[in-house]
């Protein structure tokens, strides 16, 4: 069975959505700092058990699937017809979205990794001969906002399949206006 554009539309829009809540959750779950416990010389930072870690690492599984499932959805041959890639970039607002997505995805993973992977670093290094420390998380915000460019980026990846889809209507209204002048037929 092919796939279909209003498929791959589907596929992008979930696991953007996903990615969102995933990554909203996780903002909401984590703690503000650890408990700061005295031993001989060295502090021991003891964290509330939170889903904070997995549920990014979830957001940013999620957005990897929505970008990939974006990328290729622009140039997978609907039909068995496939489009070259210039005809696609001809269009200077397919161009446009398409950069935005990649850009916008890229800064929505950053944003999701950074915090995710320095509140694992918290949690398993968790000893400190600082004294002074005050168990620090990770950066309060990020995970929301890297949440919220990864839906923005997943609805730039369905702007972007729109204008490939008018691209891929127009070069094939534009091809078989060549053939029935030529006489040639498909």
């Amino acid at each position: 069975m092919a796939v279909t554009m209003k498929q791959m539309s589907l596929i992008v829009s979930f696991f953007g959505v996903l990615s969102f809540i995933f990554g909203v959750i996780a903002e909401n779950k984590k703690p503000a700092s650890g408990t700061a416990i005295q031993g001989k010389g060295v502090v021991i930072c003891k964290y509330p058990a939170d889903p904070t870690v997995v549920l990014g690492y979830l957001s940013v599984a999620s957005l990897v699937v929505a970008t990939v499932a974006g990328y290729f959805s622009l140039f997978y041959p609907y039909k068995g017809k496939s489009v070259p890639q210039s005809v696609l970039f001809r269009s200077t607002s397919f161009a446009v979205f398409f950069n935005i997505a990649l850009f916008s995805a890229g800064l929505a993973l950053t944003l999701i990794l950074w915090p995710t992977i320095t509140e694992q670093l918290h949690l398993s290094r968790n000893v400190h001969h600082n004294l002074q420390t005050d168990c620090p998380t990770a950066k309060t915000g990020l995970l929301g906002g890297g949440a919220f460019i990864s839906l923005d980026s997943a609805l730039f990846w369905l702007v972007a399949l729109m204008l490939a889809d008018n691209a891929r209507e127009d070069h094939f209204d534009e091809v078989e206006g060549k053939d029935l002048k030529t006489g040639v037929q498909c």
